[in-house]
């Protein structure tokens, strides 16, 4: 039988510590736990990545003898003296020069090499040198590279690719090495199942705990993921109790929060010790770090970013602090923040930012803000911290982005904002497999917020399908409204067809937009400034539909799978999108018409290489073959500039 726990006192938060505060003092109180150093003996080309346990002096000399340079002929200097190109000198085989290759040892008599460049025949066992030769040229003296006794690494030093070459010249075959810190990892959830395992409602696969893993030994530790266990007092305290006995440190997946199954704090409390509950950080507040038998143990919150951040900013300093190493800072770029970004004064906030080069400068894109949000984690290029006390900045405002990719992968980053299509990410896919050295960033915040951010010079293209109510036509109208004549260009892109989304079968037998104002019947929308909400009102307003009328009109969601998943997992019976989206969910489809997707960028940008990747994916025959099995697209002339 499960343990009674006394919810109200166990669910209480110790404190919200500052993060920097909880760090120090969570890795110091680690730190002072570790007790002695444990090691181990290690092949050197088995050792790559593992961390010295004491300094490495070399064995032997590299090179080991004197050693030849220079393909040649090896020579005594102190007897060619005043040699030039009108004082020549004729040598004899044997008496006065052996031949050598590179890497030939050099011995007495020898003390010099003549490069074979300098060297001409002359009768069979002579040649004649015109250049002078001094003592020891060309030639390699024992001990050049390494001596004997040299110290090749200090201990505590994580070995590199070229370290392994180095110990071994110098006659290391095995090194002492720290052991690798075990890290005890235990999923927790009634909900929890293992990937591969029948999904049904109410259940969640255990992800976070196969991301722990792969840190863990990106970092390197040596994980053991144990079986999941339930939200049962008793069973998760014999999980612990083991994890403790066979590791260095425990990880604890969710239970860590205040929730009446959250027996995380109690259990640690229980068996040892809490030192923090609560860090001022958002995602990833309800940290729990506290010892269980001098081992650290800490609880990490169920949300699959609140995890990671918690992960990064905990985890992974101890585990490194384990075998006497420190976190590396990831570079930083300073970049213009395309829209306005508010944050909480309570917290320490990390925001994904999406980034890339546009107009010699960085531009930095937030992404969802969500904890549970795993794909923006996923699609991220850097994290903006948005520190304690700070409301947030304004947009054009410029901030410091830690980067979680390279830079260069920034600077070669094509940047697009605007309505999202499912061909975005499959021209992402076609460039990048195709070894092109250019990613494809995309945003989604409709075609009206995309020719905003174009504007003000945030992106190379935006994606529009933006409708002329006045004219009936797509896309150039409004470029001509909102950029003006002279500047810009479209490039045509695909036909879509567009229409309500409803579920297999038409269970609500919806049949055009009127049909939204029936008693019982559920919509949800895309987002003010979207092509898609353009259409729709312009529809209705053809209709003389009130939206007010229309049930879920003011929800709004930010691309066609995300309505399309809405209708699929029943929380709404119908939204408008893109037959393709419907295709991919596998619902039923209503068109109400046919529109333009298009893409606007500057004149100037069309010389751009990273435009030019895009044209070539755009106009090539793998999208289109791609997007006909998909439906819903028709082709007229992809990849046609149109100069506006």
């Amino acid at each position: 039988m499960a343990k009674i726990v006394d919810i109200s006192a166990r669910n209480l938060y110790l404190k919200n510590e500052d993060l920097d505060d909880a760090v120090a003092k969570y890795l110091k109180m680690a730190e002072a736990g570790h007790g002695g150093v444990q090691s181990e003996s290690a092949d050197v080309t088995e050792a790559l990545g593992r961390v010295t346990a004491e300094p490495v002096f070399a064995k032997i000399s590299s090179p080991y003898y004197n050693a030849s340079a220079m393909d040649g002929i090896c020579v005594r200097a102190l007897e060619i003296v005043g040699v030039d190109e009108r004082s020549p000198k004729v040598l004899t085989l044997h008496e006065d020069f052996e031949f050598v290759d590179t890497g030939d040892v050099i011995e007495e008599p020898y003390n010099a090499v003549v490069m074979i460049e300098d060297v001409v025949s002359e009768v069979a066992d002579h040649v004649r040198i015109s250049k002078p030769v001094s003592l020891w040229q060309h030639v390699r003296p024992i001990g050049e590279d390494i001596v004997a006794g040299e110290l090749i690494v200090p201990a505590y030093h994580q070995v590199r690719a070229m370290d392994i070459g180095a110990l071994l010249a110098g006659g290391i075959l095995t090194l002492e090495v720290l052991k690798r810190p075990r890290a005890g990892i235990i999923p927790t959830g009634t909900e929890i199942i293992e990937a591969g395992e029948p999904m049904e409602k109410g259940k969640i696969i255990d992800s976070n705990t196969r991301m722990f893993e792969a840190l863990i030994t990106e970092y390197g530790g040596e994980p053991t993921r144990y079986a999941p266990v339930p939200d049962d007092y008793e069973v998760i305290k014999a999980a612990i109790q083991r994890a403790v006995a066979e590791n260095d440190l425990v990880l604890i997946s969710a239970g860590s929060s205040a929730g009446t199954e959250d027996y995380t704090r109690a259990l640690v409390e229980e068996m040892g010790e809490v030192a923090i509950h609560g860090v001022a950080i958002k995602p990833g507040k309800p940290a729990i770090l506290g010892f269980i038998e001098g081992k650290p143990v800490i609880g990490i919150p169920g949300y699959p970013v609140s995890a990671y951040f918690v992960f990064e900013n905990f985890v992974k300093p101890v585990v490194l602090s384990m075998t006497h190493q420190r976190p590396v800072g990831r570079p930083v770029i300073k970049a213009t923040l395309s829209k306005r970004l508010m944050s909480t004064l309570k917290y320490l906030e990390f925001v994904r930012m999406k980034c890339g080069k546009v107009g010699g400068r960085f531009v930095a894109t937030p992404l969802d803000r969500g904890a549970g949000v795993t794909m923006s984690l996923v699609n991220a290029d850097g994290i903006l911290r948005v520190p304690k006390n700070v409301e947030g900045y304004e947009a054009g405002q410029e901030v410091e982005i830690e980067l979680l990719r390279p830079v260069e992968e920034i600077e070669n980053t094509l940047v697009t904002i605007g309505s999202h299509d499912v061909m975005i990410d499959m021209m992402a896919n076609i460039i990048h497999k195709n070894k092109k050295l250019v990613n494809l960033s995309s945003a989604h915040v409709g075609s009206l917020g995309g020719i905003m951010a174009f504007k003000k010079g945030e992106c190379h293209l935006t994606p529009t399908h933006l409708l002329d109510e006045a004219t009936g036509t797509y896309n150039i109208p409004a470029v001509r409204k909102y950029l003006g004549e002279g500047k810009a260009a479209l490039i045509k892109g695909v036909k879509r067809v567009q229409g309500l989304m409803i579920p297999k079968g038409n269970p609500k037998n919806i049949g055009g937009v009127e049909d939204l104002l029936r008693e019982g019947v559920t919509f949800v929308n895309r987002q003010r400034g979207a092509g898609t909400r353009v259409l729709l009102d312009y529809l209705l307003k053809e209709k003389g539909i009130d939206p007010a009328r229309i049930v879920g009109y003011d929800r709004e969601l930010n691309t066609h799978m995300m309505v399309a998943s809405a209708v699929q997992s029943g929380s709404c019976d119908v939204g408008m999108g893109v037959l393709s989206a419907a295709n991919m969910m596998g619902l039923d489809f209503i068109p109400v018409g046919d529109e333009e997707y298009d893409f606007i960028v500057s004149q100037e940008n069309l010389e751009d290489e990273k435009v030019k990747v895009f044209l070539e994916a755009l106009r090539g025959e793998e999208l289109r073959r791609a997007l006909t099995e998909l439906g819903g697209y028709g082709f007229d002339e992809p990849g046609k500039v149109v100069l506006i």
